[in-house]
């Protein structure tokens, strides 16, 4: 399985941050530089229809070996999040790990504590992949396409397995909300996809949060400070007072869990005149985005009262929905996931992600899509860490997901 390792540490030295103010497409050049080495590596594999779309777009075939079995998606993403560089990424492998705090040598500061993150105790002797501290590691997705590789090479290294046409689908600008939007599903003629990009080994996840992105605009008044008084109205405190009046012991991330949705401020820029602030809206529950919308306009207006001479806008734009009625139409789409992880050895968990994947827009537009692991943990952190063996058993679980989907049942493991 060292190959897979091997793609891994290739593919996250490519920086491919994806950046939300970019109007090219994709929104960074690094997502087409990793998309033309996939190309080659795919086509070197022997997967046919291998194509790089102007979109960035990557989508090849790995050719049925079941007549009449249908065509099922694997799909990862090639970005990573704008929130933390992931320029000049240095992964380090730390094989066999003994279960004590790793210090990341790039920056001391930076240390995956096991008491703060407790998860870690479980994985003593196994191998974890970090970044050197100073940025993510882009395990969220580099994981998830190495994975897809694999599992594709070890299906066409063994012929006599049963399976249909298998789409793989590597989209850019996932972190922004766009990776969905340049697939055609007429042409990929897919009944299911499944996503590669969730967390640890046995996780199904079949529900999203619904989600919206608020762009709040604060008009001031600048004035030279010579002669301000009673005339300036500074746009950057009207941004900090607006922060303030947002609940803090609830509605945000870090004080909600489960099936809590929250108002979370992510950017701000601007100046004494004019400044920009966003932020995203989540909740499993659709119609309460449209309750966290009303708050924020609730806010605005009265900050406009109070300073009669100023402009608070709020613009509030659809990102994606609760992919899980979407899903339930076809059944198959989890019994399946669930068969395939029981034959490959691994007892099933199925959950909700406190998030979005290209799955959410895709089972919104009519192909269901549950989301796989990837093995990723602490993502878009400098703490991000990922499990060879968590990856490694995703590669053998879509191995079975094939055959499952070919035979339309469960039975024994052929691995």
């Amino acid at each position: 399985m060292s190959t897979m390792l091997d793609r891994f540490l290739r593919y996250v030295r490519i920086d491919t941050q994806a950046s939300e103010q970019s109007k090219t497409i994709p929104s960074t050049p690094g997502q087409l530089e990793l998309g033309r080495q996939l190309v080659e590596e795919l086509k070197e594999l022997g997967l046919s229809d291998v194509v790089q779309e102007p979109s960035g777009l990557v989508v090849a075939t790995l050719p049925g070996s079941s007549p009449g079995a249908p065509t099922i998606a694997w799909l990862a993403h090639l970005d990573t999040s704008p929130e933390t560089s992931g320029a000049n990424v240095r992964p380090i492998v730390h094989t066999a790990w003994d279960g004590a705090d790793v210090v990341l040598p790039g920056d001391s500061t930076q240390i995956l504590r096991v008491q703060q993150f407790p998860e870690l105790e479980s994985y003593k002797g196994k191998t974890l992949i970090t970044s050197d501290g100073t940025t993510l590691l882009g395990g969220d997705d580099k994981a998830g396409v190495a994975i897809i590789v694999e599992a594709a090479r070890l299906l066409l290294a063994s012929p006599e397995l049963a399976h249909g046409p298998i789409k793989l689908v590597f989209t850019c600008d996932e972190e922004v909300g766009r990776g969905a939007i340049p697939v055609d599903l007429d042409r990929l003629g897919a009944v299911v996809g499944y996503t590669v990009d969730g967390a640890a080994e046995g996780e199904i996840e079949a529900e999203t949060f619904s989600a919206d992105k608020a762009t709040v605009t604060f008009v001031g008044i600048n004035i030279h400070p010579c002669c301000a008084k009673g005339k300036m109205v500074n746009a950057l405190r009207l941004a900090g007072l607006f922060l303030s009046r947002l609940p803090r012991t609830s509605l945000s991330p870090e004080t909600t869990e489960g099936r809590e949705g929250f108002i979370h401020p992510t950017s701000m820029d601007g100046s004494v005149g004019k400044a920009e602030l966003r932020l995203l809206l989540r909740d499993f529950d659709t119609s309460k985005l449209a309750v966290q919308a009303e708050l924020l306009r609730s806010i605005a207006s009265a900050i406009e009262a109070e300073y009669p001479a100023a402009r608070v806008d709020v613009q509030v734009q659809k990102q994606y929905r609760n992919m899980a009625e979407g899903i339930a139409r076809e059944p198959r789409a989890m019994s399946f996931a669930i068969d395939a992880m029981r034959r490959a050895g691994i007892e099933p968990r199925i959950l909700s992600i406190r998030g979005g994947t290209d799955g959410s827009r895709l089972t919104e537009r009519g192909l269901p899509t549950p989301n796989l692991p990837c093995g990723d943990h602490n993502p878009h952190s400098c703490l991000e860490w990922v499990c060879l063996e968590e990856m490694q058993s995703t590669a053998r679980v879509l191995v079975e997901l094939a055959q499952v989907w070919a035979r339309g049942n469960s039975g024994e493991s052929s691995l």
